[in-house]
């Protein structure tokens, strides 16, 4: 893939990235066999304009609606699901700074994303090592603790040393959005570069799903913080991102429905017989063989409603800014991921129903559909979410998003020195 100049608009951006998006599609089942990542394709897709989505026009970017994004997200994950958990953390960035109050850290990152560049995720840690350090005394034994320390040199320079794992996209990422905790256990985010020596990518992620994610560990020694480093350290730069990164999730769901449609009907029309006690030995005319692709278009049309209520609940809620709107996103979306999740997981299963033992073979690829779509299920655990929706319900209780915690708010910035917020 040759590099060409980024796009200038948003209509000649699209033509770009479903153009790599049709690449990507073709021969994804081999690239799972052979775990072969996605490398090319991501650079492709950034310098198709795909990273500048949301990013403000003043800045560079398209200014996208939170419902085109993720159906674009859809698409993408239709094409490879690999793709949209890559990017995950990259538009989750890109949503910290569109609502960051610093507005130097503001402008200076999605100026750089405009231009470009391309962020990776690294926020959760090895268990051992979170276990090892709270046993030592070095970490708060809650959830979220942090290992990775950011320390601060005689001249005021600061350094990351640390152990991630989960750290999507990191690998073939500019910059790395970092969770670190401070000598005082404040924990943050600082941006990182993902090439800098001291950045170690390891390929070890062993899932049964999403295996060109880069998902495995990523080791720090001594890594600059970059200048204006510090990003989302206010709690009301965080608002509504809990919804949104499960919600990247339901768009790589839903696209994962999509695939499932599509690759079952080409089997369908492809088979040239049915089974001894079909009514009919030509499969397209197979009543039960019929359904079954009418059963996974049900299946596909629940995710895609699902995914487009939640995008327009929290596209709704970061318009008024409301607490309560954000709140009912997150509901809203809880919801959506109990239903979206049975649903694709229920798609990907009756799909081998269409066919005999063939569609078993490693050479059909319709495996990897179930693989990925439990890999993705298994993120933000659904099985706490009933619970949360029914105890508000009942008892008035809102859901405390995981960003808020130990988040300064605007009134502490007030209150409290810039160099102790901002560190």
């Amino acid at each position: 893939m040759t590099a060409t100049a980024q796009p200038s608009s948003l209509d000649a951006a699209l033509v770009r990235i479903r153009s790599v998006l049709a690449e990507l599609a073709d021969g994804v089942g081999e690239r799972d066999l052979a775990f072969e990542h996605p490398d090319e394709y991501v650079r492709a897709l950034a310098a198709a304009g795909f990273g500048r989505l949301r990013v403000p026009a003043e800045f560079g970017g398209f200014d996208v609606d939170l419902p085109t994004l993720f159906d674009l997200l859809a698409e993408a994950g239709q094409a490879d699901s690999n793709i949209p958990q890559i990017w995950r953390g990259h538009f989750t960035t890109v949503e910290i700074l569109r609502a960051e109050i610093d507005e130097d850290v503001r402008r200076y990152w999605l100026r750089r994303i405009g231009e470009g560049a391309v962020f990776g995720n690294a926020q959760s840690e090895p268990s051992a090592v979170v276990a090892e350090a709270v046993a030592a005394g070095s970490a708060a034994p809650e959830w979220g603790a942090t290992t990775t320390r950011v320390r601060t040199d005689e001249n005021g320079d600061r350094f990351v040393s640390g152990t991630k794992f989960y750290s999507t996209g990191a690998r073939f990422a500019d910059f790395i959005r970092a969770a670190v905790a401070d000598d005082d256990g404040t924990r943050g985010f600082v941006v990182i570069p993902a090439r800098h020596p001291g950045v170690t990518h390891v390929d070890d992620w062993d899932g049964v799903g999403q295996r060109q994610t880069g998902s495995g560990t990523t080791l720090f020694e001594n890594v600059p913080v970059e200048s204006h480093g510090d990003i989302g350290a206010f709690k009301e730069s965080l608002r509504g991102l809990d919804s949104f990164v499960q919600i990247v999730h339901l768009a790589n769901l839903t696209g994962i429905a999509r695939s499932v449609v599509a690759e079952t009907v080409d089997i369908v029309r492809a088979r040239t017989r049915t089974s001894l006690h079909a009514v009919t030995q030509n499969a397209t005319e197979d009543p039960e063989v019929l359904g079954v692709v009418g059963t996974l278009e049900v299946r596909r049309l629940t995710a895609e409603t699902l995914l487009r209520l939640a995008a327009e609940r929290l596209e709704a809620a970061q318009s008024t800014g409301e607490e309560a709107d954000f709140t009912r996103a997150y509901l809203d979306t809880s919801a959506a991921q109990v239903a979206v999740i049975e649903a694709v997981l229920d798609a990907a299963t009756r799909a081998f129903d269409a066919g005999g033992s063939s569609l078993a073979r490693n050479s059909v690829h319709l495996d990897r559909h179930w693989r990925n779509a439990r890999t993705l299920a298994s993120h933000n655990p659904v099985v706490y979410k009933p619970r949360v929706i029914g105890d508000f319900l009942v008892n008035g209780v809102a859901p405390v998003p995981g960003y808020y915690r130990n988040r300064a708010s605007v009134t502490d910035a007030i209150e409290r020195p810039a160099a102790q917020v901002r560190r």
